[in-house]
């Protein structure tokens, strides 16, 4: 019988697994690996966080395969939570190359693999993980309309796509597109900038797909942001001076606002008007239980504070 957790594409975090299961390589899990994605995961409850964010090859499938151990040996556990996984990515093994694997058959394997793996009957939500450019996306769209008359996959995403790239498969699509998961930061600011350096000579240099941020807000694809923490650059690991100023302003609004450096970040991303959902990755449970407030509160940043923190990351004044 399929457990039917609630929807909710509003939720504010989810918990990235990808620190979960031990190692890269091929060795197996073991005991320890399993206790320490327990850990993690009732940091994450404990926290408010019950959305959990997987891949099939983070850990060449062992992050997966851990948390479903936990699955079975916690009765009730997943009726609370909402589960997705992502596929689409081939990782190198033996002679071949990494590469993007989006044929319909291949999503349809990968995803019953990742059932079992994880110990469930159906997955919340399933995001393809890369574009894959030698996919159709009329291919695509047969797969993921197979997987949900099946009941396999509830809901549906993309990952690293752009506005175009999201439009194509929708066009094939009689349900909604509901996510995309790019990497967003106060670090990693293309997302943003896109939009502020239009008419300038930097605008050039920016990258960022311009209008995928519009055309998610416009079409309710919900944005989810991977590196939200921006790996520590300013909780921790600063290097350049913009990184150490920003990191003072981090840690003044964070006493300022009785919380912690790690949920003035989160509130950062989080007071966009796209409703950003930021992805929190690491595996200590002290550091996950550090962004319960922006998990638990509405984020609390003027819009003053929020420019602050947007000029101090940039090391200058907006053009």
């Amino acid at each position: 019988m399929a457990i039917t957790p609630p929807e909710k594409d509003g939720t504010r975090l989810l918990y990235g697994c990808m620190a979960l299961g031990g190692s890269w390589d091929t060795d197996a899990y073991g005991p320890a690996d399993i206790d320490a994605a327990e850990a993690a995961i009732e940091a994450a409850l404990d926290s408010g966080i019950d959305t959990f964010d997987h891949a099939d090859i983070y850990r060449r499938g062992k992050a997966e395969a851990v948390f479903g151990e936990v699955l079975a040996r916690t009765p009730g556990l997943r009726e609370r939570i909402v589960l997705q996984t992502k596929c689409g990515i081939r990782l190198a093994d033996g002679g071949l190359p990494g590469m993007y694997d989006l044929r319909g058959p291949a999503i349809v394997r990968r995803v019953e693999e990742s059932l079992g793996r994880l110990r469930t009957d159906v997955i919340d939500v399933l995001l393809l993980h890369r574009p894959d450019p030698l996919a159709a996306p009329e291919d695509v769209a047969a797969a993921l309309t197979s997987l949900r008359e099946r009941g396999l996959v509830r809901r549906f995403g993309v990952s690293n796509m752009n506005a175009a790239q999201i439009a194509a498969l929708q066009r094939h699509l009689d349900f909604p597109l509901v996510a995309n998961q790019l990497e967003m930061s106060l670090d990693r600011r293309a997302w943003l900038e896109d939009g502020v350096l239009v008419n300038t000579a930097a605008a050039a240099a920016n990258g960022f797909p311009a209008g995928t941020l519009e055309y998610c807000l416009e079409n309710g694809v919900r944005l989810q942001a991977w590196g939200a923490l921006a790996q520590g650059r300013f909780t921790g690991r600063q290097e350049s001076p913009e990184e150490h100023a920003t990191a003072r302003l981090v840690r003044s609004l964070a006493n300022a606002k009785g919380t912690t450096p790690e949920t003035v970040l989160l509130w950062w991303l989080q007071r966009h008007p796209a409703r950003v959902a930021p992805v929190v990755g690491s595996s200590r449970p002290e550091r996950i239980r550090a962004c319960r407030d922006a998990a638990l509160r509405e984020p609390d940043l003027t819009h003053e504070e929020w420019y602050e923190l947007w000029i101090a990351a940039r090391g200058a004044p907006l053009p």
